[in-house]
């Protein structure tokens, strides 16, 4: 009986480099994804972008409007939806319309699981203790 040879190290090598190249190529993203070209010009996503620099820009009403538009025209992303969400939950908190506020982050939190406040946002004064309470 002959003894049993060990395969060479390049061999093996080869071998493990060959394998994590497969695993490699499953793990890349789609090259179809919409980017943001691709979407800017759908009209949620139009109206959610309207609705934040209304937003940004202390417009609220027109904020409160354009974001429940883009909600209403079906946004494609839940990430999308979540910070519409969040945006009408801010203006409902300062305008106080707090049970509205609290709807507002509950939704936000049935869209995406992993919605979150940042640190700042969750310490703001007026909706911060309404988002705390949404989250216990």
């Amino acid at each position: 009986m002959k003894p049993m040879m060990k395969p060479p190290l390049a061999c093996i090598a080869s071998i493990a480099i060959a394998i994590t190249l497969s695993l490699a190529a499953c793990a890349l993203p789609p090259t179809d994804a919409p980017g943001l070209m691709d979407v800017s010009d759908r009209p949620a996503e139009k109206a959610l972008l309207a609705g934040m620099r209304a937003y940004d820009d202390a417009q609220y009403r027109q904020a409160e409007q354009q974001l429940l538009l883009a909600l209403n025209s079906a946004l494609a992303s839940k990430r999308d939806r979540a910070a519409a969400h969040k945006h009408l939950a801010f203006i409902y908190c300062t305008s106080d319309r707090l049970i509205a506020c609290e709807t507002e982050f509950r939704a936000a939190r049935a869209v995406d699981p992993k919605f979150t406040l940042s640190k700042s946002e969750a310490g703001h004064p007026v909706w911060g203790p309404v988002y705390q309470r949404v989250q216990q």
